[in-house]
């Protein structure tokens, strides 16, 4: 039986969140044994807002870093960077031809991006999601594991698949959108009922993969919850259940089993313990990513094998793609 292919991608765009961590990058190396695995830093979509060119680079092999720290092992996965592989681009240019102008006006993150830029509405800002559809559609993706959030821009990578293969005949794998049950979506630990995002202009708002245990201890202190005391789940209870979710994401532990570990305490010690719990998950990871970090020479060989392999698979795509519109191959 063939494996089945799943891509996803982060962008280099900030440093990491524990909603990354916990809603992507944790979920991703539980697929390594089973599935052929496509991992990219997804640096041309970090471009649609203006970038530092020397922090773009710096944290493009930090989140390469970051993906091996969290477990995913270029030897089972194939790890590369989005620029690296052109195909990206060329076929992002043809499936902009198959894509309706009034299906990105639509895109809910379009409206979201455009008002935190509204000095820098670009064209790149209203296509990305032609982008995104290209790199997963230019591997034949079965599966794509996201969030809640990004389920849209697979239903848009899956309308313009198969309005491609209707034209033309099968040509792209239609891809199907993979939500874990756990941790799929952590919120901000200042504004409980918005994500958290590591674009956030209150630090207290996202805890960083980096961010030492101190700092780490003293976000979630100051986490907002609600005028309760009670450790449990409740309907209008938003920062106490995310930090449930993050605790359990962390411990393993159910709510069952947290309700009755804090029964008695209040919120305080609660916090105290996310914050413990959170730190000492991440430490290995930071130990690690430190390590890479020391050794640049091996995170370049690690994009260079992954983009040569990537773009291999791109290839056959591009080439199908291209002989279906009626290009004339390169002679």
């Amino acid at each position: 039986m063939d494996k089945k292919t799943i891509f996803s991608g982060v962008q280099p765009s900030g440093i990491l969140t524990i909603g990354n961590y916990l809603g992507a990058i944790k979920n991703w190396g539980a697929f390594q044994e089973e599935c052929n695995c496509i991992f990219c830093v997804v640096d041309q979509h970090a471009i649609t807002v203006r970038q530092v060119p020397a922090d773009l680079r710096r944290r493009t092999y930090e989140t390469l870093a970051i993906y091996i720290a969290c477990g995913i092992d270029p030897e089972k996965s194939t790890l590369f960077v989005q620029s690296h592989v052109s195909g990206h681009a060329e076929l992002a240019w043809a499936l902009n031809c198959f894509t309706m102008y009034g299906e990105l006006s639509r895109m809910t993150q379009f409206k979201d991006k455009s008002k935190k830029n509204a000095d820098n509405i670009n064209a790149g800002l209203f296509t990305y999601p032609v982008l995104m559809a290209s790199d997963i559609l230019l591997y034949q993706t079965d599966l794509v594991p996201v969030g809640q959030d990004q389920m849209q821009h697979i239903e848009l990578a899956r309308d313009i698949a198969n309005r491609f293969n209707t034209v033309f005949s099968p040509t792209f794998t239609v891809p199907e959108g993979f939500i874990p049950k756990t941790g799929a979506r952590v919120m901000s630990l200042s504004e409980p009922t918005k994500k958290m995002s590591k674009s956030d202009e209150n630090v207290n708002g996202f805890v960083s993969l980096l961010d030492d245990k101190d700092t780490i201890i003293r976000k979630f202190k100051r986490a907002v919850t609600d005028s309760d005391t009670v450790v449990c789940r409740g309907d209008e209870k938003y920062g106490i259940n995310n930090l449930m979710n993050i605790y359990s994401c962390f411990t393993g532990k159910t709510d069952e089993e947290i309700v009755r570990e804090f029964e008695g305490k209040g919120y305080g010690d609660f916090k105290l313990a996310v914050g413990e719990a959170v730190a000492d998950g991440l430490a290995p990871i930071q130990a690690e990513f430190n390590k890479l970090m020391a050794d640049k020479s091996y995170l370049e060989a690690i994009m260079k094998n992954g983009a040569d392999t990537a773009n291999r698979m791109a290839q056959k795509t591009l080439s199908k793609v291209y002989r279906k519109l009626g290009f004339v191959g390169r002679l």
